[in-house]
């Protein structure tokens, strides 16, 4: 692989601008981006965030087409870092923990999963039944990461912009891709620079 892919797969959960913060994130980076939008997730982007589809897709290096099981990343030969899927509705993925490639998403899920790559999911559903969990269950027992953006309160956040960068960014990270000037615990953010009275992290 002369440069390095990633895949990024935008469903139709509630959170489009997780999927769009990731192709942010990324412009910089000298890293080639594939992106998938579900028919789902066009919706959700009309509702969430009035932002033109010109604009999202602006953002990636190559848009596939949805219904497109032909693409590129269709093909365990096609070399990439891994995929991406965020946000992942339920729908999206019960179909990728039962193989079930119904559309370009759920394909190059698939595929990053039979050639062993990271595939992480960014999963948006609350509460779960135990239906998702199986499914979550199945993908993990598979290889894949179950990576629910869980706000890290330990950076304080000021923003919503703030929450799904850092979200996003840890995402990124399981790929061995680094955000610049992401907090980290333990690099400025630790018990002995705040004060006493700030609470720490939950590792557990």
């Amino acid at each position: 692989m002369s440069r390095r892919r990633i895949v990024i797969g935008i469903s139709g959960a509630s959170g489009f601008q997780y999927g769009m913060k990731a192709l942010e994130l990324l412009q910089p980076m000298d890293v080639e981006t594939h992106l998938v939008i579900s028919k789902g997730a066009e919706l959700t982007r009309s509702l969430e965030t009035g932002i033109p589809r010109e604009a999202v897709i602006g953002m990636a290096d190559t848009v596939h087409a949805i219904g497109n099981l032909g693409a590129s990343i269709s093909s365990g030969s096609f070399e990439t870092l891994g995929m991406l899927v965020a946000p992942c509705s339920m729908r999206s993925l019960a179909a990728i923990a039962h193989n079930l490639s119904d559309n370009l998403l759920t394909r190059a899920a698939d595929v990053v999963l039979k050639e062993r790559r990271r595939l992480v999911l960014m999963v948006r559903e609350t509460p779960l039944n135990l239906g998702h969990i199986r499914n979550m269950a199945l993908v993990t027992e598979m290889g894949g990461v179950v990576f629910p953006p869980v706000p890290a309160m330990y950076q304080r956040p000021a923003s919503l912009d703030e929450v799904i960068t850092h979200s996003v960014a840890r995402a990124l990270d399981l790929f061995g891709l680094a955000v610049p000037r992401m907090q980290r615990w333990g690099e400025g953010i630790e018990a002995g620079t705040e004060p006493a009275t700030a609470p720490l992290p939950d590792h557990s």
